[in-house]
């Protein structure tokens, strides 16, 4: 059976391809998959439009973990993940692809393991690997829709950025403390990630996941989202979330729905693109941690070993916990004093200015504000702990709990 060298997947939304003929499917298959093909508007050849789909899952995390789960057991023929990570145990409250006997495993390998076990018919293309400029175009070509998964903002345009470019379908969703968002981007008629956000937040602005949690159920909805968006759009059933953006509030248990149109003057998808090929991000969205007046980032940075160090000395230099007091009372620095960054300005005056402060939080991306504050401020020997506290445990003290 032949499909069209375009799958036209609804009124709005198409998926570039080569001609291909549809693949057969095998009797445990037409078992497994029967309440699909019972379904009329899938069928037989729903079934197998599905079996010869190829999605690329962008992580293998909190998002990523339910996608492919569903992606799997709906029959879909080709998954390819990518990840370079390990199973740690704080991913284990929302991560459901991996179990406790996975921590310190790659997560590819504990990803290939669950989903091998769901469904041994779908054939699993591991890219253990990040997601870059360099790589994306090449991945991102061998894939009909790409679920994007990821949890920077880095990694989040560049995905965007290439299925623009290669004419792949980039299913969005992002998640943070009890909300989430999904929509669908790059496709001809609708907009891109970049119509939404021209360009990411500064360095350090927006918190991540770790700093400031999220509920472990939120990726399952979202996630379970972008499964359904993913299979609707290999079969071309329903109306995808193009021009769309959905919101929704796990407190307020609310969905809500923003139009999105597509920008004219987006810099990658509008009527005159200037991005013409995926760009490094990396640098811009990690936390900048030179100081702002101008000092070098050996004067503005202290890393955990030469904290050590200067403790062993007996030395004694002021550490502020910028961090938040639930963070606190799971693990501290010993002599820390806890000044939550939000808190900081109202309370300089417990900082002694003649003595050298040291700025610590739980990756360094807080602390890094807080001591180009203080720096501001004229405490000039305010000075920041690249890797905070989870360095901390990672490289000098591992008894300590991580979360």
């Amino acid at each position: 059976m032949e499909i069209d060298s375009v799958l036209r997947l609804g009124p709005r939304v198409k998926i570039e391809g080569l001609i291909t003929t549809l693949p057969e499917l095998t009797r445990d298959e037409t078992i497994r998959y029967s309440r699909h093909i019972t379904l009329p508007e899938i069928g037989t050849v729903g079934q197998q439009r599905l079996k010869a789909g190829r999605v690329l899952c962008v992580g293998a995390g909190g998002l990523g973990s339910p996608a492919a789960m569903y992606l799997a057991a709906a029959g879909v023929g080709t998954l390819g993940l990518v990840d370079f990570d390990a199973v740690d145990l704080s991913n284990l409250q929302r991560q459901i692809l991996h179990g406790t006997s996975d921590v310190g495993r790659s997560k590819l390998e504990s990803a290939r393991t669950r989903l091998q076990e769901i469904n041994p018919h779908v054939c699993l293309e591991p890219h253990h690997q990040a997601l870059t400029a360099t790589n994306a175009i090449d991945l991102v070509s061998r894939y009909d829709v790409v679920v994007d998964g990821s949890d920077n903002f880095a990694t989040r345009y560049v995905v965007n950025d290439a299925c623009v470019i290669a004419g792949r379908p980039n299913v969005y969703g992002s998640i943070f403390r009890f909300e989430g968002q999904a929509a669908v981007f790059a496709v001809p008629s609708g907009p891109c990630y970049r119509c939404l956000h021209p360009e990411p937040p500064p360095a350090g602005l927006v918190p991540d996941c770790a700093e400031g949690g999220v509920l472990g159920i939120l990726p399952g909805v979202i996630g379970t989202v972008q499964a359904t968006e993913a299979i609707k759009l290999l079969l071309g059933l329903g109306d995808p979330l193009v021009g769309r953006l959905l919101l929704y509030d796990a407190l307020k248990m609310r969905f809500r729905e923003l139009k999105l149109p597509k920008d004219p003057d987006c810099p990658v998808c509008g009527t005159q693109p200037i991005i013409l090929e995926p760009k490094d991000l990396s640098g811009y969205c990690m936390p900048q941690t030179n100081s702002r007046d101008g000092g070098d980032q050996t004067h503005a940075d202290i890393s955990v070993r030469e904290l050590k160090a200067r403790f062993d000395r007996g030395e004694t230099p002021q550490v502020i916990d910028v961090r938040e007091p639930f963070e606190f009372e799971i693990c501290r620095l010993p002599g820390a004093v806890l000044i939550p960054l939000a808190q900081l300005p109202g309370r300089l005056a417990e900082i002694d200015r003649d003595r050298e402060v040291i700025l610590q939080c739980k990756v360094g991306a807080r602390s890094a504000r807080a001591a180009a504050f203080l720096r501001g401020q004229g405490f000039a020997n305010a000075r920041n702990l690249t890797g905070g506290i989870l360095a901390w445990i990672d490289q000098v003290d591992p008894t300590l709990p991580k979360y």
